[in-house]
């Protein structure tokens, strides 16, 4: 699958220039083919002789040295990447990129380049925490590019915590993913709804869950990777925005979801229901903070509208999933959602089974299809699931 792939790897100048040698070597064992530029700051530490030894190819530093070929170089090398990679990337090249500067080599061929372009930062761990710096790193991530986090131990200058280089094996297994990435979902629109909804009781007060939004937005990260225009409505979370996605729309309510679902429904031919919507809300709200008192309170609640059922009402050739997450007779309750909400599949987990659920960054599910076939899966990172999601969505709309 790799071979015919080409990565741009940039070289800035820091103490982890050594564990790109790395990098190099083990991407051309699987077939890569690897072209390097180094900053000069970065030949201070390794010298480009290195680097072509490992590449078997030429490494370029100076933006005004005598070309090797006739192709203007900077916007050569930018074509043929499929993945730039940035490894180290230190403060001073974030900064540099971040704000558009392109004074050498590295940053004039990262700003001629379309290809998916991956950072993994190696710094001292003051610099990392700097306020600069992760706004930097903030704007990057808002305009497309992939981060490969540093790791946290002692530091070149004696230093301990977060700022080493990302090991080798972890930055070319986040380069593997993004040479392999399916674009199978290219002009396929397709909601996504996510995290919890919020049904106020008074202006302090209100119903919510515990759902973190994470499952919803792994699939709405990935759907965008794999070509989709995604609509994201989502609750009230914590997460960075996924990138590439075609719209957010942030809700409160279940009614607030409900209505920007149908408002989207005609442009997406598939909806996703991974949000925690609120099954009832108070029945009066309370425009003024309850106050305490010596006796019980009872607040009396009512229905919300059930958005997938809604929608399965009304979805004619639409394709539909949803989801159940529950704490007992799994199965009975998932099939009984498909048949009710007219669902193309369901997702169904276990909440009581450790690493399935909330809060956590891990998934357990089954899906079941509208002909009751059932397919298990272990454990995975709910970006995994995600793919597995989408996988049958993609299926289904090869139909």
């Amino acid at each position: 699958m790799l071979k015919g792939k080409t990565v741009v790897l940039g070289v800035s100048g820091g103490i982890a220039v050594y564990k790109s040698l790395d990098v190099v070597s083990r991407l051309r064992k699987l077939g890569v083919n690897v072209h390097v530029i180094m900053t000069k700051a970065a030949t201070e530490f390794v010298t480009p002789l290195s680097f072509q030894s490992l590449s078997q190819n030429y490494v370029v530093c100076d933006m005004f040295e005598e070309p090797k070929t006739w192709d203007v170089e900077h916007v050569s090398l930018a074509k043929k990447a499929d993945v730039f990679l940035i490894a180290p990337a230190t403060a001073n090249f974030i900064g540099k990129m971040a704000n558009g500067i392109a004074d050498d080599m590295l940053t004039t061929t990262v700003m001629a380049t379309k290809a998916k372009v991956l950072i993994a930062p190696a710094m001292n761990t003051n610099m990392y925490e700097n306020p600069v710096l992760q706004r930097n790193i903030k704007i990057l991530k808002e305009l497309g590019c992939n981060f490969v986090d540093p790791e946290s131990g002692r530091l070149a200058c004696g230093d301990t915590g977060k700022g080493k280089l990302a090991s080798p094996e972890v930055i070319v297994n986040e380069v593997v993913n993004l040479l392999t990435q399916k674009q199978d979902l290219i002009g396929k629109n397709i909601i996504v709804t996510a995290g919890p909804t919020v049904e106020s009781i008074d202006p302090m007060r209100f119903i919510s869950n515990r759902s973190t939004g994470k499952m919803g937005y792994a699939i709405a990260t990935q759907a965008a990777n794999r070509g989709a225009n995604v609509t994201l409505i989502s609750g009230q979370t914590n997460l960075e925005v996924p990138k590439n996605i075609k719209k957010l729309i942030k809700i409160e309510s279940a009614e607030d979801m409900y209505n920007a679902v149908l408002e989207n429904l005609d442009d997406n031919q598939v909806v996703i229901k991974s949000a925690a919507v609120a099954d009832y809300k108070p029945k009066n709200y309370s425009n003024k903070k309850i106050k305490k008192s010596d006796d019980d309170l009872s607040i009396e609640l009512e229905r919300n509208k059930d958005i997938a059922y809604e929608i399965g009402k009304i979805k004619k050739d639409k394709i539909l999933v949803g989801f159940a997450a529950e704490t007992n007779d799994l199965i009975e309750n998932a099939k009984g959602k498909i048949k009710k909400k007219n669902l193309d599949f369901i997702v169904a987990n276990d909440l009581t089974k450790k690493g399935a659920g909330f809060g956590v960054d891990t998934n357990i599910v089954k899906i079941i299809d509208k002909d009751g076939n059932i397919t298990e899966y272990p454990k995975m990172k709910k970006e995994e699931v995600a793919d597995v999601i989408l996988d049958n969505v993609n299926k289904l709309l090869q139909r």
